[in-house]
């Protein structure tokens, strides 16, 4: 097998064992793994949460849709904390419908990453957020819930305690919260995705959040949904001179791994693998060689054996590298390569959506 013998290449440790008996147990020990060594440690769920609906947006997106803001109030460690998200709902349908939670770059709508009108017209809510309103996209932890998170500011960070990524995850979270409360929204169906280093964003959300069915990452890339061994463009040693501030501390020890070598003993396949028996969609771009699409489907082939050892169908594709326009998504590992550049397209969102409409028959 041409995918096999290339994971063998690279060096990449098999999965710890997996067993459907002790899968609460395997699962706790993934987790732990990825938040110690590259993530830190999970953000507690806050100490009191209300949600505060704003007015509604009328015949939204050609009459076919509406749209109000939210605002969640919370306690975090004993402080206030609130903040702001979108939501917007289809209007023509007749039972509760499938949703996505998008943490983004942008707010409004529409923008260049949420093709809002082709999403409501799918039959598609979309509650979205601006990552920025969690916290800032920096090194300064005395805003927004880091500065809940950190008292003294992220003066003494610990080697496990939380970086930015957990945060906006911990708000991807909270709007799950609210999405539990609305009787119109699919609980059973509910998707989080997200861009490049939300894309990350998504992926750990998925990871300590079993309640979103669906974990859709876009072009993740290095520390997200690609292999890190022998990977091609960006490495650890790169994003964590870069953006030290999105992990825990720990995540830098490992920059000299970055090639390989057979001492780093975990890779982005255990983080998949937290997530089964769920669904993972893993999109990817030609030209983005920053992250590595193929890398990206190794991480694919090398989380798929958790899938198979709780007795569901793992990543099925051609036994070869991706080609442009590939979509694979036989199984719960789903994978699709377009053309272009590092974005979240319209061609994403509706691979995207064609997966999840594809699952949601199948388990009719």
């Amino acid at each position: 097998m041409i995918l096999e013998k290339n994971l063998l290449k690279r060096e990449v440790p098999a999965l710890p064992e997996i067993k459907p008996e002790t899968w609460a147990k395997n699962r706790e020990d993934l987790i732990r793994i990825m938040c110690e060594k590259e993530y830190g440690n999970p953000i507690p769920a806050p100490d009191s949460l209300s949600f505060e609906e704003g007015p509604v947006t009328l015949k939204f997106c050609a009459g076919f849709g509406i749209q109000f803001p939210v605002t969640a109030h919370t306690v975090v460690a004993g402080k206030p904390f609130d903040f702001t998200f979108t939501v917007n709902l289809p209007t023509t349908a007749d039972k509760p419908v499938p949703f996505f939670v998008l943490c983004n770059f942008h707010r409004g709508e529409p923008n260049m990453y949420l093709p809002i009108e082709e999403i409501i017209d799918r039959g598609f809510a979309v509650l979205h957020l601006n990552y920025e309103d969690i916290t800032s996209d920096d090194g300064d932890f005395t805003n927004g819930l880091a500065a809940c998170v950190y008292p003294d500011g992220g003066e003494n960070r610990g080697p496990y305690d939380p970086g930015k990524i957990q945060m906006w995850a911990w708000g991807n979270m909270r709007l799950m919260d609210y999405a539990m409360t609305c009787n119109n929204l699919d609980h059973k169906n509910g998707a989080v995705i997200g861009h490049s280093r939300l894309g990350k964003t998504a992926l750990v959300t998925g990871m300590m959040d079993e309640r979103f069915q669906y974990v859709c990452s876009n072009n993740a890339g290095c520390s997200g949904d690609a292999i890190t061994r022998r990977k091609e463009g960006e490495r650890i040693r790169d994003i964590t001179n870069k953006f030290p501030f999105w992990f825990c501390e720990n995540y830098k020890s490992y920059v000299s791994m970055d090639g390989g070598n057979g001492h780093m003993d975990f890779d982005q396949h255990f983080m998949f693998a937290s997530i089964a028996p769920r669904v993972v969609m893993v999109g990817a771009a030609n030209d983005d060689n920053w992250a590595d699409p193929v890398s990206q489907q190794l991480c694919c082939v090398a989380a798929s054996p958790a899938w198979e050892a709780l007795g569901k169908v793992g990543y099925v594709s051609a036994d070869r590298n991706p080609w442009i326009g590939d979509h694979f998504n036989e199984g719960n590992l789903c994978y699709h390569l377009r053309r272009g550049i590092h974005f979240l397209s319209r061609l994403d969102w509706i691979a995207y959506m064609d997966t999840i409409e594809k699952k949601m028959k199948e388990n009719q």
